[in-house]
């Protein structure tokens, strides 16, 4: 046990040391990005950023005496994510890469020591607590799995596509993985990574009738074990009708889609909304997108999935011209960080206007919250990488 636990030390401080050496590098401060990716990235930031501000407005006063102070936490998490996005864009994609098992016993990791020391909220074991920061290891742990997977699918890329067993073994990592996950409980985060992990092995060309078998099987054991849990068989039954039980398990929804109702066209204008006075519990969080509806109103909430469209496009754009020009690490990464972005924020308003039973799913780079703006931040980053070294294969291909 000494001994390897030795040897995890060792390859961690290399992997640090390769950091500090790649980061004192000439080459960064002259990274070229995707300009609407950019652009898109900061706009939904900005407007989280603000929405976040309105949302948490009494909730904030009557914990704490100060409205603001949710805002301010909020400034410092988006300072964070954009110094965290920065400095993984400075990285070579060689070091996660070549890497990928030291990056995957780290998200085991991870997720085995929250279990232990982890903080519990409403039940659930997900954060550990630095301080004034609450780390949700499964945020980190889901981006530490897809570096290993575009790593594995390049490596063994032909018998992922021809054979079953090239194709199942991988998603044995995932059972192992999920099941940590449901020891938290974090359903949501299962969901995400599972659609991610699936979706980068069909973009990778797996047969198609493997991946429906596995696909069939997957759905059924979150069938499974969604109905097993008297909770969550509670919320699928006040899905399905949530005004027959408004003040009690259909509370939630209910509250939100009167803030839709609300909103109407152009919306009561911001800072306005009446559901954020204690009506409707997360309005700061994961039902951040009913206020926004709210004060915004539809026009305001068309704008933001415009802007939430026009990333993931560039994302899986990205992802295109990587495998065009061979850089196939680069493409499946991609491919992998674009699915989490587009799940995460389907399940989230799915959940916000009751197509989906509540889930405690934050929408990315908008709600409150460290952990998801931080990786939110660290998938951005190795996105922006990924652009980077795409650009320069295509120009080494056209001077050949």
């Amino acid at each position: 046990m000494r001994a390897t636990l030795t040897r995890l030390s060792l390859g961690y401080r290399g992997l640090l040391e390769r950091v500090r050496s790649l980061l004192a590098s000439p080459e960064v401060g002259k990274t070229p990005v995707d300009a609407w990716l950019l652009f898109s990235a900061i706009a939904l930031l900005l407007l989280g950023w603000v929405m976040v501000s309105s949302a948490s407005v009494a909730i904030a006063e009557a914990w704490t005496g100060s409205p603001q102070y949710f805002a301010f936490r909020q400034s410092a998490f988006i300072f964070l994510a954009v110094i965290a996005a920065w400095v993984v864009s400075c990285i070579p994609l060689s070091l996660s890469r070549f890497n990928g098992h030291w990056f995957l016993m780290l998200a085991f990791l991870l997720l085995v020591v929250v279990l232990f020391i982890g903080r519990e909220v409403n039940g659930s074991t997900r954060w550990i607590s630095l301080g004034p920061f609450n780390l949700q290891t499964s945020e980190i742990a889901k981006i530490f799995l897809l570096i290993y997977m575009a790593g594995y699918l390049v490596r063994h890329l032909q018998s992922v596509r021809e054979t079953f067993s090239g194709f199942i073994k991988p998603l044995v990592l995932v059972v192992l993985y999920g099941g940590l996950l449901i020891a938290q409980p974090d359903y949501g985060a299962l969901v995400v990574v599972m659609a991610a992990v699936m979706g980068m092995v069909f973009l990778a060309g797996v047969r198609f009738s493997h991946f429906l078998l596995v696909l069939f099987l997957a759905v059924a054991a979150l069938a499974l074990i969604a109905v097993i849990e008297p909770y969550r068989m509670q919320r699928l039954i006040s899905f399905t009708d949530p005004w027959s039980r408004q003040f009690d398990s259909g509370y939630q929804l209910t509250q939100a889609l009167i803030a839709f109702g609300r909103g109407q066209w152009t919306g009561l204008g911001l800072g306005n909304s009446v559901q954020k006075l204690f009506y409707l519990p997360e309005a700061h969080t994961d039902f951040i997108f009913s206020i926004l509806a709210e004060e915004l109103g539809l026009l305001g909430a068309l704008l933001t999935l415009g802007l939430f469209g026009l990333m993931i496009a560039r994302i899986f754009l990205i992802a295109r011209r990587g495998e065009k020009v061979g850089h196939f690490y680069a493409a499946y990464l991609c491919y992998g960080l674009g699915v989490i972005f587009a799940v995460q924020l389907l399940i989230n308003l799915g959940v916000n206007t009751g197509l989906l039973p509540t889930k405690g799913l934050t929408l990315p780079l908008i709600s409150y919250g460290g952990s998801s703006l931080l990786a939110s931040g660290i998938m951005l980053g190795l996105v922006f990488r990924a652009d980077l070294e795409i650009r320069r294969q295509a120009k080494e291909l056209k001077a050949k």
